[in-house]
């Protein structure tokens, strides 16, 4: 949501027009489209707490766009997630962002244990005190639009400039960047190897880099369509999954040879992946509702199907202690779902603020697992009970 073009008072304007004001107030940052594929509320309060996470309204404007929504705009049930109890106990903690609209998302843990994000529409990042709730936020330059970031061993927080062709570096001691152009028009997501480069995809310019930061020397190739996410393996080589196609990539780091795995039914699209203590690769596969497992010694696919079905679109991924951590981000509210591979058995909880969506999610050292909120800008930390 953005800003209005009639002055702010503390009424309302005799001929204001409550439609008008949705329309361009929406618009303004992200569109009337998302209000038809949102959860919707059927309370006024409902929306106007999601509201105020977004931007800052007089009262008046706040209480008639709120009735409004709520309307035109009710809780869409069928859009629920199937949720399924179970015996592990966990807590989610929030904190709501400083910047209004920012789009929160890929929070990552820093050496210190200090929480990291991106304000990926207001180019910049963000750093919390998970114990204090101390916020702070790093402005990038403004055409960057930070899609993920991934912190080094010296403390040094990197970003991928996802709409102006950068890999940046910032050290959150001065504020100073340092910029690397990439050819991809689009980097996407990155990880550090135990080599000490640094390596990326760019979804959209289908392609894969590697950063020396000693030299600040790029790196690319060409691959198949849209490589999204990306880990490092048991045994060094990189896995890629690839969001425009039924593929898992998997690169040499020191060559950038790709070779793929093929997971079945080309209409499978997969955002995240992670590696279990055996090596093996976990992968969400996001356009049929379900994840799986790729056998790294013989090839062989494992699919078990999402607890809310083929439409949930299950996004992130993170496996913790062979425990396998996924959202279903096509279901309102969004629904953190756990699996465990030995049992073969799901459990799930509602986000709290779950309107949408996870992205991206983080082990920490602790073993507890950072999640985010885009549309309602929060960081969130799920700490794992038994």
């Amino acid at each position: 949501m953005g800003g209005h073009s009639f002055a702010e008072t503390s009424q309302l304007p005799i001929n204001y027009d409550v439609v008008k004001d949705v329309s361009q107030t929406c618009s303004a940052c992200h569109g009337l489209r998302y209000l038809d594929r949102a959860q919707g509320y059927d309370t006024s309060e409902e929306w106007s707490h999601l509201i105020t996470s977004m931007v800052s309204l007089p009262p008046p404007r706040l209480s008639a766009i709120s009735e409004y929504l709520a309307t035109q705009y009710p809780h869409k049930h069928h859009r629920a997630p199937r949720l399924i109890t179970g015996d592990t106990d966990i807590v989610i903690d929030e904190w709501v962002t400083p910047t209004l609209g920012q789009r929160t998302r890929d929070p990552i843990e820093a050496p210190d244990g200090s929480i990291w994000w991106t304000g990926m529409w207001a180019s910049l990042v963000g750093r919390l005190d998970p114990q204090t709730g101390e916020m702070r936020e790093y402005p990038l330059p403004s055409s960057a639009r930070p899609h993920s970031i991934v912190p080094d061993e010296n403390g040094f927080i990197w970003y991928t400039g996802n709409s102006n062709s950068t890999i940046g570096r910032l050290d959150p001691t001065n504020g100073q960047i340092t910029e690397y152009t990439t050819q991809a028009r689009d980097p996407h997501t990155a990880v550090f190897h135990p080599n000490g480069n640094l390596y990326f995809t760019s979804q959209h310019s289908n392609m894969l880099g590697r950063l020396d930061p000693s030299s600040g020397q790029i790196t690319e190739i060409e691959t198949r369509r849209k490589p999204y996410g990306i880990k490092v393996g048991k045994g060094g080589d990189l896995f890629i999954a690839f969001n425009g196609t039924n593929a898992i990539g998997r690169m040499t780091p020191q060559t950038l040879d790709i070779s793929y795995y093929v997971v079945p039914d080309e209409r499978t699209r997969i955002r995240r992946l992670d590696i279990d203590s055996k090596g093996d690769v976990w992968f969400v596969n996001s356009s049929l509702g379900k994840i799986g497992k790729l056998e790294i010694a013989t090839g062989a696919v494992t699919q078990w199907d999402s607890p809310s079905g083929p439409l949930s679109h299950p996004y992130s991924m993170t496996v913790i202690d062979d425990i396998v951590w996924y959202n279903e981000s096509g279901m309102r509210p969004d629904a953190l779902v756990r699996f465990d591979p030995k049992t073969e058995k799901f459990q799930s909880w509602a986000v709290p603020s779950g309107i949408g969506i996870i992205r991206h999610t983080w082990e920490t050292r602790e073993g507890d697992l950072l999640i985010h909120q885009s549309s309602s800008n929060r960081v969130g930390r799920v700490r794992i009970g038994n």
